[in-house]
């Protein structure tokens, strides 16, 4: 009986030293759970900027009856741009094969996209700008990983550019111009788009877009007309642009499908 009060007394002791010092101990320090996966369902807004590269066909006509004089001719043109759009993704997986991300959106671009453009014949040049874009599509992505998507796109497009005023060689004063024009085609294109899913920043639903798109334009043939009066000149130029474009762009994402 002796031993057994002992021996709890014993244990009673270092119990208590032991809940003594752990009492002494600081609380184990608060560590953050990770950030949620990523969804990529949801409406967003974009914004970003980037550059493009534009080619003209163009051929001197005969006006009326819009008869080619010289053979067709190619200038380029270079600039920068801005662009803003929108749209709305949906995210689903197939069975063995992964995640994949389909969805609509449309954007517009502000641009600075010049060159020149000359006409063998005449010797007359102009420098031909495009002013800006818009693109309205769809969009077909796969999930390399649940924050990085890789995409293709296409759908309908069209730009303006403005009036190209028309000099000799370029130099001295405009004798002829071409009126500012729209145009209409189609564009197909492809990129990544990253989620920024870091805890520590103010905003969720950031991602990280990067984009290659073609765009083909429809020939439109453009009236040559004199400076001052608009009076015809009895030539007429076939204009055939395609753009080039790479941009850079950060996306708000709402995520009405959930995740953030």
């Amino acid at each position: 009986m002796k031993k057994l009060l002992i021996g709890s007394a014993t244990f009673i002791a270092f119990a208590a030293c032991g809940f003594a010092h752990a009492a002494d101990m600081p609380p184990p320090a608060y560590k953050a759970p990770p950030p949620p996966a990523p969804t990529w369902t949801g409406c967003y807004l974009n914004a970003g900027g980037g550059y493009g590269m534009s080619n003209i066909d163009h051929t001197l006509e005969t006006f009326p009856g819009l008869v080619a004089v010289n053979a067709v001719g190619t200038d380029g043109g270079r600039g920068w741009l801005g662009t803003v759009g929108g749209g709305c993704d949906y995210q689903f997986p197939i069975a063995g094969l992964g995640n994949f991300v389909v969805g609509v959106f449309g954007d517009y671009n502000f641009m600075n996209i010049h060159g020149q453009v000359e006409d063998s014949v005449t010797v007359l040049q102009g420098d031909a700008n495009e002013s800006s874009a818009w693109a309205a599509g769809a969009r077909l992505g796969f999930l390399v990983t649940p924050s990085l998507l890789s995409y293709v796109n296409g759908g309908y497009t069209g730009a303006h550019f403005d009036q190209v005023n028309m000099s000799t060689y370029g130099l001295g004063p405009t004798l002829v111009y071409l009126p500012a024009t729209n145009y209409n085609g189609w564009f197909l294109g492809g990129g990544t788009e990253y989620a920024l899913n870091f805890s520590w920043l103010p905003i969720q639903g950031l991602f990280w877009r990067n984009e290659y798109r073609f765009s083909q334009y429809n020939s439109v043939d453009l009236d040559r007309l004199v400076v001052g009066t608009g009076a015809a000149t009895g030539t007429a130029d076939r204009f055939g642009p395609y753009v080039q474009t790479i941009t850079s762009s950060l996306v708000w994402r709402f995520n009405f499908g959930g995740g953030y």
